[in-house]
């Protein structure tokens, strides 16, 4: 399976468009008890989270993973602080990329693959306002062409 196939759970949309998306990894999730339960039931924002390199590590903050209802105290802090496993040439590789001014590493989705929650990394470079207007405009125009080669198809 390539990266990113699998059964979607969450997507950041956003992220595409705040930022300029370089490369993609995929990274398995380090989890605990109810977490991946939840995850499965679609529980999961991905809403302002980014992944930081700490000690050689990466590790993804603020995703939030909804408690599972049927945990009661085996559930988990929702905002808590999980690692990200990658291998040590792509985690290196990351260091010295997101070193550079400007760039980022945003999770792009969540899947189940082959029964592992696995994330889909990028490394970004953040827009600007200029960028995104220049997007619409451009997605805006393909629309037009699009609707008006329809319209001409009916006649």
């Amino acid at each position: 399976m390539p990266k990113g196939e699998g059964k979607l759970i969450a997507q950041n949309k956003k992220a595409r468009h705040d930022y300029f998306i370089e490369e993609t990894y995929e990274a398995g999730m380090v989890l605990q008890g109810t977490e991946i339960k939840s995850i499965r039931a679609g529980r999961v924002n991905l809403k302002d989270s980014f992944a930081r390199i700490q000690n050689g590590e990466l590790f993804l903050h603020n995703v939030h993973i909804s408690p599972y209802e049927q945990g009661n105290r085996y559930n988990h802090d929702p905002l808590r602080t999980r690692k990200l496993l990658l291998h040590r040439k792509e985690i290196n590789k990351l260091i010295g990329e997101s070193k550079e001014q400007g760039y980022s590493i945003i999770p792009l989705k969540i899947y189940i693959k082959n029964g592992y929650a696995k994330v889909l990394i990028g490394l970004a470079k953040g827009k600007k306002k200029y960028d995104k207007r220049e997007e619409l405009k451009r997605k805006e125009a393909k629309r037009d062409i699009e609707r008006a080669f329809r319209e001409r198809q009916k006649m």
